[in-house]
């Protein structure tokens, strides 16, 4: 008869069960049972852990990869992701040592886990091949990728409440259309000031790549602009490159051709928004960079952004009826602030930003002289996500009651972030306090008496940017101080906010009290 064998833990399990015992004993002891299962667990990582470091030199060779239930994607596709790591296909010496192979895998599954195709966790397991097999080595393992696929399909509506804008909206999205992780995005929204959008999207990656896709498609608005007593109406299509060279830095390549009119004039709109009334076309080339190390984008405690946006309009083959350069910087740089008495983390952070931006008039082709900057495309100032304290567009030169927008801004803001009491710092939920200030200015023409009715110039322009740039720091910005929560979803950031204008300019309109902001970035 076969002797029976039981754990210790088993042992002490038994025990606690064949006798009566009180509830709270019983709680006690589940308790003490509950942390010793955890304290074995630890430690089988533990031996784990020693066994690979152990054997972390020994030789392997990575004889296949299989790739399991990836029922609806191409062998090919995956072949890209897989082959180099096989160690027949390698240009130097086959062998692996077990911790280069680990790693190796490692990086190729998080492949797989950036293409959004499959459900998450992806499961790994490394075997020795059948020792019947004469043509297998020692050395010689099988890598087994278990993976389950997604929906080939996602809809989604719902409401959404933005800054003075509430809207209804249907998502779909169609992925692995062709078994290479390429996906289809189809929006439709209807709304209180975005009035109508729709736009549709293909991407796919090249070359099963992940960090570099390929995008294009189009887009159809209509968005009121009651800041400017117009509404604007677009309608055309894009294509981008896009790629990352390391973890938060990024490349963004694009092409895009819009259409766009300046319609449904309110019964009070200024001169300068009815002379921009009508239609015109962009024809642009962008860039945009983004190096962005902070911890949590939409609440950082650490960690710094820099990005930049490039914009050329109407040069040369580009075509269009307008021509421009246009250039913003945008920055971030958040620490966290220790505090006496707390230990690691205190959850207070200070964050900081600046932002500027530059509309530099072009020459389009055929023409002589530079065109003048176009309502569409100037820069507006002010509201919830950017200096807070004055309403949308309410910084920078008006025309009557028309925020009409500028060629040149510069901004900036800091904030010192608290978590709440009783809440406790884990949350996405924080008190913060602010000042915020900024300058937007139109090109300022330095020409004198009647040269200002003739075209500008190359040169004049030249010298209107000098001068308007220098006069950035003439005088003090206007600026607002305020405090308010914050909370930080996974989709956007949430603030409501009690704010007070400092330095108000003549013509300009500032916002004493209560404000909600909702957006992706914030100073």
């Amino acid at each position: 008869m076969a002797a029976s064998s039981s754990s210790p833990l088993d042992d002490d399990v038994f025990a606690q069960l064949s006798k009566p015992i009180d509830p709270a004993t019983l709680e006690r002891r589940e308790k003490d049972v509950n942390d010793r299962m955890h304290a074995q667990f630890d430690r089988a990582q533990q031996r784990q852990t020693e066994l690979v470091g152990l054997n972390s030199t020994k030789p392997v060779t990575i004889s296949s990869v299989r790739v399991l239930n990836a029922h609806n994607t191409r062998h090919a596709f995956l072949e890209r992701i897989f082959s180099p790591i096989l160690s027949h296909n390698r240009p130097e010496a086959g062998t692996y040592t077990l911790r280069e192979a680990l790693s190796e895998i490692g990086i190729a599954v998080d492949k797989l886990n950036r293409l959004d195709i499959f459900q998450q966790p992806i499961s790994t397991f490394i075997d020795k091949p059948d020792q019947t097999d004469a043509s297998s080595t020692p050395t010689d393992h099988n890598v087994f990728i278990s993976v389950k696929e997604r929906g080939k399909y996602t809809i989604k509506t719902g409401t959404e409440a933005g800054t003075l804008e509430g809207s209804a909206y249907l998502n779909v999205v169609l992925r692995n259309l062709f078994g290479g992780a390429e996906s289809l995005n189809a929006n439709a929204s209807l709304g209180t000031r975005t009035r109508s959008a729709y736009n549709a999207y293909f991407d796919t990656p090249i070359l099963s790549n992940p960090d570099l896709r390929w995008e294009v498609g189009g887009l159809a608005s209509s968005t009121l602009k009651p800041w400017a007593s117009h509404e604007e109406i677009l309608r055309g299509g894009s294509t981008r490159l896009l790629w990352q060279t390391s973890p938060g830095h990024r490349h963004d390549f694009s092409y895009s051709g819009f259409w766009r009119q300046v319609t449904s004039l309110a019964e009070k709109a200024s001169p300068t928004v009815r002379a921009d009334a009508g239609d015109s076309f962009k024809s642009s080339l962008t860039h945009t960079w983004m190096n962005d190390t902070r911890d949590l984008p939409m609440l950082p405690s650490r960690g710094y952004l820099l990005k930049t946006v490039s914009e050329i309009a109407g040069l040369g083959p580009l075509g269009g009826d307008v021509a421009f350069g246009k250039f913003e910087l945008d920055s971030q740089a958040a620490v966290p602030i220790p505090v006496p008495g707390v230990e690691g983390d205190s959850g207070v952070s200070f964050t900081a930003g600046l932002r500027g931006g530059l509309l530099y008039p072009l020459t389009r082709s055929g023409q002589s002289n530079p065109s003048q900057s176009r309502l569409n495309d100037r820069f507006q100032l002010g509201g919830p996500s950017d200096v807070r304290g004055f309403r949308l567009g309410g910084l920078g030169p008006h025309d009557g009651q028309d925020a009409v927008g500028g060629d040149v801004y510069a901004a900036g803001g800091a904030s010192i972030l608290f978590p709440l009491p009783y809440v406790g710092k884990e949350t996405p939920l924080r008190f913060q306090t602010f000042i915020n200030a900024g300058r937007l200015l139109a090109l300022r023409d330095t020409r004198q008496g009647e040269a200002q009715n003739q075209a500008m110039s190359s040169r004049d322009v030249r010298d209107s940017v000098m001068q308007t740039v220098t006069e950035l720091a003439n005088g003090l910005p206007s600026c607002a101080a305020g405090f308010g929560l914050v909370y930080a979803h996974p989709a956007a950031r949430f603030e409501v906010n009690f704010s007070l204008p400092l330095v108000l300019r003549r013509g300009e309109e500032g916002r004493k009290g209560v404000s909600f902001g909702v957006g992706l970035t914030f100073l």
